[in-house]
């Protein structure tokens, strides 16, 4: 039962207590239950970093597509792999995980949130898209920055 999850804060945090039951009835010790915790924190922290590619992409140009605005802002292309490299040191430098609380994840963890990521870029596009052909629209009006 997910409803379980609900008010387990200080069951969580309790070190003594090497017995905490999930919903399926699996017990999880203090030092698992932070390893979790952890790499949750990371697997966010990695989600944001993804998210924030299309984001910085979406600003590049106000009004004309990115398909023929082209990626040749040297400056952009170099915060985009500056962000994607400091996220990766940060998630699999030993030793940051006690003072970031964050632990290594699977490369496969990387790509839940890809699909946002893509949400995010096409929503942009189809904006900019109504705004170049109605000038002067509501969408426009509301939404041009």
């Amino acid at each position: 039962r997910p409803t379980r999850l609900f008010g387990i804060r200080a069951e969580w945090e309790d070190k003594n207590d090497h017995g905490v039951l999930d919903s399926y009835g699996q017990e999880w010790s203090y030092s698992q239950r932070k390893e979790l915790e952890y790499t949750c924190h990371t697997a966010f922290f990695v989600s944001i970093v993804v998210v924030q590619w299309a984001d910085l992409i979406i600003c590049k140009t106000r009004k004309n597509s990115i398909i023929h605005q082209k990626m040749t802002n040297k400056a952009l292309n170099f915060g985009l792999v500056f962000e994607t490299a400091l996220a990766v040191l940060l998630c699999y430098t030993p030793g940051l995980s006690t003072g970031l609380r964050m632990q290594p994840l699977r490369f496969a963890w990387w790509f839940p949130a890809i699909p946002f990521s893509l949400l995010i870029f096409v929503y942009d596009e189809c904006r900019r898209y109504i705004i170049r052909r109605h000038p002067g629209c509501w969408l426009e009006q509301e939404t041009y920055y």
